[in-house]
């Protein structure tokens, strides 16, 4: 399940809990990360990983992927927050290959990682 958390009005920040689905990306991450591209041109994103990434169903990677796709140009930051660090490491690699920054944050690191996310150092 994903559940939007608070953060500042120039991101979106969401909760990865148990099983994750196409329609958790469909009906949640989709239209906020769209709301927030509209109101702001950017795209700044948080996602706090509580579950593991197996939990992930194949619908919900390709909405994901799609939400990549489609706002590719979009992207500014985006941080993963998780105590894996092969997640945390993927997650910065992966910014040197897509426009945007992108960064792994352990769980201890939230407040710095939606910090970073919003540009409020």
């Amino acid at each position: 399940m994903i559940t939007t958390i608070a953060a500042p009005d120039n991101m979106v920040a969401f909760r990865a809990t148990g099983e994750v689905t196409k329609e958790d990306f469909a009906n949640i991450v989709i239209p906020r990360a769209k709301e927030a591209i509209d109101k702001n041109g950017e795209l700044n994103y948080l996602l706090v990983l509580d579950t593991d990434l197996k939990n992930f169903t194949m619908g919900a990677w390709i909405q994901d992927a799609a939400l990549g796709l489609k706002a590719l140009t979009k992207w500014n930051r985006a941080a993963i927050v998780s105590d894996k660090e092969a997640v945390r490491t993927f997650t910065d690699v992966f910014s040197k290959f897509v426009p945007g920054e992108f960064r792994g944050f352990e769980h201890d690191e939230l407040e710095e990682a939606i910090a970073w996310v919003s540009g409020v150092r």
